[in-house]
């Protein structure tokens, strides 16, 4: 992954770019969950690890969604390709 800092009137930009592919679910499971969940640098101890538990189970169900979303648009893919004749295409797709 490639990460690229860039400062600008708005403030600090963050560019994080792949080399020939996009990003993983998990990439996005994470972005998402950081998104979500803050947690205070000045929150107690036993507050911080609840928190803590607390988005590691927000990013597993994420995660999970995001999945089923990918699987769900690949049949739907998978399909359309099949109907208009491109048995091969829609095999491959299935593959990934």
């Amino acid at each position: 992954m490639l990460d690229d800092i860039v400062q600008s009137n708005l403030g600090l930009v963050m560019v994080q770019t792949e080399e020939n592919k996009g990003h993983s679910a998990e990439w996005w499971a994470e972005r998402l969950t950081d998104r979500i969940v803050g947690i205070s640098e000045n929150a107690a101890p036993h507050i911080r690890q609840q928190a803590e538990a607390f988005k590691v189970a927000i990013y597993n169900t994420i995660l999970y969604h995001i999945k089923q979303a990918i699987n769900s648009e690949r049949c739907t893919m998978s399909n359309l390709l099949k109907a208009q004749g491109h048995e091969n295409l829609a095999k491959i797709l299935k593959e990934l």
